[in-house]
């Protein structure tokens, strides 16, 4: 069976994947010139990668760790010392480390907070820990249902102290999910908790080896070449053609560079598209559809990732770090961190600006600027002084439109990967799954929208409908 797929992020290529692996001839279709959607990467004239984002890996991802060890490349995963580190804006060039002990979850998460004595008080801790009760006695259903609060209101129920928002959460929901704690749905950040508290490895932290598009995406491409699919960039979708009973008849595809528009026919059809994307091309004929309505009430959020190109070390730390920042959200040195941008003498700090909503129309020398100045509060002894580190040079990666905005509510418009249109399917971590806007999200979409295709198909074996189904962690 045929099927096309509009867009080559993790969510398509996952979809793709799978669909090969249960015999099926997928056809990808991506709009750009580059692989990855939201983990894309580009080389700049100098040789030098950057990325759309800064990808950490969690021990959390079982779709996506199950997916490289397939694959055949879990090996590209450079695992990190089991710890979260934030910085103390107020001490400046401090780190506050959050070490877990190899011990079995939750305990081990447990006693990397007791231990950490220079951010929480005990009353705090104490707080804290009975504020984290009910989400953990009571499960993901509780914590479905707290999507009608925000964070701060969450927080502020428990009775947890304003401290630990400030100290920890504003961090966290930065991190997670690009905006603040009173901006975002409580069921996000504690979705991630859950996952941490109840996995030995759930909050251990791995970088690539290389940049995503290369060492992640070209292998599941390889991937799918080699089982009969195919995987073309460059080809845009114009237009979704309908039958008269509003099925799905072709994908019409931009001609670019001088070539005609196309028409790509297949038997099944799947939209693996930002929720942003979708709805510009969503058929008119669909609009009046509640399923499809429903995706009025998600929209991206907009990030900024940047680059930042340093004469000397700036850091030492093999590890993401959790600026908390008012303007920063997370940064690594990736001339550590990543094997492939490695350099002993000088640093490349990758940064995320969130919330960016703010900054997305800034122009880039307004947005180094600010940024530069808040590295002087993380970096005081090499910014500061009479021989500060010079900027080599940067890049400033903007997406308008990123992961969907989780704010409070959203939870009731995430659409589910099977629409009421018989042959037209979903994915992208906007879609309906258990893990949030994210690549363990985009993965695991992919592989659902793969599985409703299979259950669809008649002349596949029971045992290989069985097997994907098995496969969805």
């Amino acid at each position: 069976m045929r099927v096309a797929i509009a867009g080559a992020g993790l969510a398509g290529l996952a979809c793709a994947k799978y669909l090969t692996d249960a015999g099926h001839t997928p056809i990808v279709l991506e709009s750009r010139d580059v692989l990855g959607g939201l983990v894309a990467a580009w080389k700049d004239e100098e040789g030098d990668w950057y990325e759309t984002g800064l990808h950490a890996f969690f021990g959390a991802y079982p779709n996506m760790l199950q997916l490289l060890k397939e694959l055949g490349i879990e090996d590209r995963l450079q695992w990190k010392q089991h710890t979260l580190i934030f910085n103390q804006p107020e001490k400046p060039g401090v780190l506050s480390r959050f070490d877990v002990p190899d011990i079995p979850a939750p305990i081990n998460v447990i006693m990397s907070i007791i231990r950490n004595n220079d951010m929480l008080t005990w009353e705090q801790k104490i707080r804290f820990a009975i504020g984290l009760l009910p989400a953990i006695v009571r499960g993901q259903k509780y914590v479905e249902d707290m999507d009608q609060y925000s964070l701060l209101e969450w927080l502020r129920r428990q009775g947890i102290d304003e401290r630990v928002n400030s100290d920890i959460f504003i961090a966290a929901s930065k991190a997670l999910t690009f905006i603040n704690p009173e901006d975002v749905s409580a069921t996000i950040p504690l979705t991630a908790l859950n996952r941490f508290l109840q996995e030995r490895y759930g909050s251990k932290i791995a970088f690539l080896d290389g940049s995503p598009t290369e060492r992640l995406c070209q292998p599941i491409v390889d991937h799918i070449k080699a089982g009969g699919g195919e995987v073309h960039l460059k080809k845009p979708l114009k237009q979704i053609l309908l039958n008269e009973d509003g099925s799905v008849n072709g994908f019409l595809i931009r001609g670019l560079d001088g070539n005609p528009d196309e028409v790509i026919t297949a038997d099944a059809y799947v939209s693996a598209m930002s929720v942003d994307v979708m709805k510009v091309l969503m058929p008119s004929e669909w609009k009046a559809n509640s399923f499809f309505q429903k995706l009025e009430g998600l929209e991206g959020v907009p990030v900024i990732n940047l680059h930042l190109w340093f004469d000397r070390k700036m850091t030492d730390i093999d590890q993401l770090l959790f600026s908390r920042s008012d303007l920063l959200s997370v940064y690594a040195d990736m001339s550590i961190t990543c094997k492939e941008y490695a350099d002993p003498d000088r640093s490349m700090l990758e940064l995320v600006l969130a919330p960016a909503k703010d900054w997305i129309d800034k122009s880039e020398e307004e947005i180094i600027a600010a940024t530069m100045k808040e590295l002087e509060r993380l970096f005081p002894q090499h910014l500061l002084g009479e021989n500060p580190a010079k900027l080599r040079k940067y890049k400033v990666v903007k997406t308008p439109r990123s992961v969907y905005t989780a704010s409070p509510g959203r939870q009731a418009y995430r659409p589910d990967q099977v629409t009421p249109i018989k042959n037209f399917f979903l994915a992208g971590s906007y879609t309906m799954q258990r893990y949030l806007g994210s690549m363990e999200g985009a993965v695991l979409s992919g592989k659902l929208a793969a599985q409703a295709i299979v259950d669809r198909t008649d002349d596949l074996s029971d045992k290989t409908a069985k097997s994907l189904q098995i496969a969805a962690l």
